[in-house]
């Protein structure tokens, strides 16, 4: 599987945006899709996760009520659309995939097998 995310920018505080991530071979209904962000000098995070056929969807409690994960698999796309943007959410975003996680691994990047490139979300204050 192949992922290609986009869709991040520049905005300011209380701006909304929203990423998309493309995924390209394999079944894509069979992944689990998450998103992690890593800003600098910080460790990567969970962001948020959305099962690949239930769309059971997890959050990290910083962006939970403020970000939401769909996904439209006969379009092969996850989105998070983010709202409420905090200059705290500034970081690089990457798309991940993987098709066999149990509940316990979804917020562990290291079990992530397929990843995107990357797209840099700034808020500015």
């Amino acid at each position: 599987v192949q992922l290609q995310a986009s869709g991040g920018g520049l905005v300011q505080a209380g701006g909304s945006l929203r990423l998309s991530c493309v995924a390209t071979g394999g079944t894509f209904s069979r992944y689990t899709v998450g998103w992690f962000r890593q800003a600098p000098g910080k460790d990567r995070e969970f962001v948020s996760a959305i099962r690949g056929s239930s769309s059971i969807t997890y959050y990290a409690d910083t962006v939970k009520g403020r970000f939401t994960i769909s996904r439209d698999n006969a379009k092969n796309t996850v989105y998070l659309h983010m709202i409420t943007l905090r200059p705290e959410d500034t970081a690089v975003y990457y798309c991940v995939a993987d098709s066999g996680l149990i509940l316990s691994s979804l917020r562990l990047s290291s079990q992530y097998d397929y990843w995107g490139q990357g797209t840099q979300v700034t808020v500015s204050s």
